[in-house]
């Protein structure tokens, strides 16, 4: 199969990287790392065993890739203003696209600019960082859940057997929309929570009583807005669920920690604006949600230079 990995950051490396392992024709198209790749080839540090690609095609243009088979679209949500641009020279006539990228509302986008029974999400539980140019780490877990956005099964099927295949935990999901309210559960307790917090990992979230109870009520209410969102899921087991899983991986630095360290833009409006006004229609109170969405956005724009505080204003007035 022609596979294209439009993003290739840490995510889009590390899946692609198993399906050429298992004998795919896989394109990366690369921003950061392409002339490193280029020299150098893909090297995964996984915990799961090393391996090395000597060899990968490295594009820096879609339109070098040219139409394929399937797109596995692991851009940033911050980057979505281009994903149609990055891969419309990627889809032909049977082209599937899996968009890989966190938060709500990604997949209805991607319906607005191609046909509905292309577009499947993937939901990636796993815990990455990307190293130097053309090495990504890989901590732990790996498992991709799965659906589509008409919610057809069987194709959902065959997509899971192709990363069954590589070796990846897959989950077939009869619910894209419930799939995705559970991965918010635990993006919008331990991704958010690692900012605000002060730039913490995962591990002093689970360490901590007052930040390990904030953790709780957001699991807890991003569960229960799913269900208000015409999900069935059980809050509780979910609860416990992403505590214990979390609580394994020791001092684990979301991509969000990552970005916010690096002064880059954090996927805010995907993984907490967007189920704020999901939310809202639905009249559903998400108090202490909507309250991270206030204090992470502030705190993004102030890392970023996008506005000052009044404190910083006045001294540069008295000088």
């Amino acid at each position: 199969m022609k596979i294209a990995v439009i993003g290739s950051g840490a995510v889009g490396c590390f899946y692609g990287a198993r399906l050429v392992q298992c004998g795919h024709e896989v394109h990366f198209l690369m921003r950061r790392d392409l002339e490193a790749v280029r020299r150098n080839g893909l090297r995964i540090k996984s915990v799961d065993g090393d391996f090395y690609l000597p060899q990968v095609h490295a594009h820096g243009d879609p339109r070098e890739i040219g139409p394929v088979n399937l797109v596995l679209c692991a851009l940033k949500a911050t980057a979505m203003d281009a994903a149609e641009a990055l891969v419309r020279p990627c889809v032909g006539p049977r082209t599937r696209i899996i968009a890989m990228i966190n938060g709500l509302g990604i997949e209805e986008q991607f319906a607005q600019w191609f046909d509905p029974w292309r577009v499947f999400g993937g939901m990636a539980f796993v815990c990455i960082n990307r190293g130097r140019p053309g090495v990504v780490h890989h901590y732990g877990y790996g498992r991709v859940a799965f659906g589509h956005l008409l919610d057809d099964l069987p194709q959902v099927e065959e997509i899971a057997r192709l990363f069954a295949d590589a070796g990846l935990e897959s989950q077939v999901r009869p619910s894209l929309r419930q799939a995705r309210w559970e991965k918010l559960m635990w993006n919008i307790p331990f991704s958010t929570l690692t900012v605000s917090a002060g730039g913490v990992t995962t591990q002093e979230i689970i360490d901590d009583a007052g930040l390990n109870e904030m953790a709780r009520r957001l699991i807890f209410e991003t569960g229960h807005a799913g269900n208000a969102d015409g999900c069935h899921i059980e809050v509780e087991t979910m609860l416990r669920k992403m505590m214990a899983n979390t609580a394994t991986m020791g001092g684990y630095r979301p991509s969000m920690l990552v970005d916010y360290e690096n002064k880059l833009p954090l996927e805010v409006e995907a993984i907490l604006g967007e189920p704020v006004r999901r939310a809202h229609r639905l009249n559903f109170p998400v108090p202490t949600i909507e309250a991270q969405y206030w204090l992470v956005s502030f705190l993004d724009k102030l890392n970023r230079g996008m506005i000052g505080t009044r404190a910083a204003d006045e001294i540069m007035d008295d000088q």
